[in-house]
């Protein structure tokens, strides 16, 4: 086992108790749905990776169902607590800042009897909750925001469902923890322009498990109707640009499009948003090229994204983006849009395409120039799996989170743990 030393280093023979805050992306959700995509694999992912380091690791969520147990282990070293803060009922995240007081109580009381060393709150909720436990038990917080109020109300304007409050708790929760860890560079500049001071940011990107997306392992089915596939994996949410990628498919002859997310499966009937895509593409003269598979279990993701031919990431915007490390990972080319995290992720040309978001005309020249020709999919794909392994295993991020904590305790002589 080891802890943090005081340089933030890895030293001594004992283990932090941390606790890590996610309010609304429990790391045991399914996949896909409106709220829950690559946070839930990344606080689920990042609790494994820092309990491999010998760490002990309580991820604290909301309970939204009344059969939910108080708590559950997730894996050895991780746990997952869920806390009573409104009715025990699925509620949609932008709408759970009422809730927050509670959470943020009954952290307080739970770490009055056993407080952690450290809480690393993810989501700007989440860091309101624990900003307020932490600051009665003068308890360490880091925050990773994964996305920012500011960048989605300049994409989404007037149809941005967030609180009105979002960008003034954003504030507070950043001027008020120890330290912001940003999941990329772009957010650094967005923090700058909040107020938020850079040195009182570190970038530690997200991760991917390197082991279970691999091009090597179970292929889903492909009946072989057509000769090429794209993939488009993530939330079915307007931002992520499903409407591009249908848009763009009329462009490529003889290709489906698989667009993996949303509801279950026997559900997508009544979805607004699935609806809306099979109107655009039916408008578009594509209909039979386009299908929804709905929100899958974890362990089949990469059997997917191993058929796919190009992955798309066309998002309108993207704070991190893990679906690209995920196809990378597993040996394939990715066409994503130049935004946030995928900026950092996806090197152009080596491991793909980067394009202007909203462009369908760019999105198909690009996916077609890789689908027109095998070797240079297979070279993009071998890249991009060096890229992942190079920078985004998840031991890689969790050492660096490890470091940054050991910074934040070095600052925090009377800490609550033996380090």
């Amino acid at each position: 086992m080891t802890s943090l030393g005081p340089t933030g280093g890895v030293a001594g023979n004992g283990a932090l108790s941390i606790a890590l805050v996610s309010e609304h992306a429990s790391p045991l959700a399914v996949l896909g749905g409106v709220d829950a995509g690559g946070q839930n694999v990344h606080v689920a992912r990042l609790a494994g990776a820092l309990a491999d380091r010998g760490h002990r690791v309580t991820v604290y969520t909301r309970r939204d169902a009344r059969d939910l147990p108080e708590r559950v282990p997730l894996r050895a070293g991780v746990e997952v607590h869920h806390v009573p803060a409104g009715p025990p009922e699925e509620i949609p995240k932008d709408e759970l800042l009422p809730h927050m007081l509670a959470f943020g109580r009954y952290l307080a009381r739970e770490w009055q009897v056993r407080p952690p060393d450290l809480v690393h709150s993810h989501f700007w909720m989440s860091g309101l909750a624990a900003l307020h436990a932490t600051r009665e038990l003068r308890l360490p917080l880091v925050h990773t925001f994964h996305a920012l109020g500011t960048v989605k109300r300049r994409h989404q304007r007037r149809a941005d469902p967030s609180p009105p409050a979002r960008i003034a708790c954003e504030r507070e929760v950043g001027t008020g923890c120890d330290r912001i860890v940003a999941t990329c560079h772009d957010e650094v500049t967005e923090l700058g322009r909040m107020g938020i001071p850079s040195d009182k940011v570190s970038v530690v990107p997200c991760g991917v498990d390197t082991a279970e997306f691999t091009p090597y392992g179970p292929v889903a089915d492909r009946d072989g109707k057509y000769r090429h596939r794209l993939i488009q994996l993530g939330r079915l949410v307007p931002r992520k640009g499903a409407a591009v990628s249908i848009a763009a498919l009329g462009a490529l002859p003889g290709t489906e499009l698989l667009i993996v997310g949303g509801p279950s499966a026997d559900r997508l009937d009544d979805d607004p948003e699935v609806r809306r895509l099979r109107d655009l593409a039916q408008q578009a003269g594509v209909a039979d090229r386009v299908r929804f598979t709905g929100g899958v279990p974890g362990d089949e993701v990469a059997p997917l994204l191993r058929t796919a031919d190009v992955v798309l990431c066309p998002g309108d915007y993207e704070p991190f983006g893990i679906v690209p490390l995920e196809a990378m990972a597993c040996g394939k080319p990715v066409v994503a849009s130049g935004v946030g995290g995928q900026l950092d992720t996806v090197a152009d040309p080596a491991t793909g395409r980067l394009v202007p978001p909203g462009d369908p005309e760019a999105l198909a020249r690009a996916a077609g120039a890789l689908l027109a020709d095998p070797a240079l999919r297979e070279a993009c794909g071998e890249a991009g799996r060096r890229r992942v392994l190079s920078r985004y295993g998840w031991p890689r991020v969790a050492a660096s989170t490890e470091s940054v904590y050991g910074e934040v305790l070095a600052l925090r002589p009377a800490v609550t743990g033996a380090l």
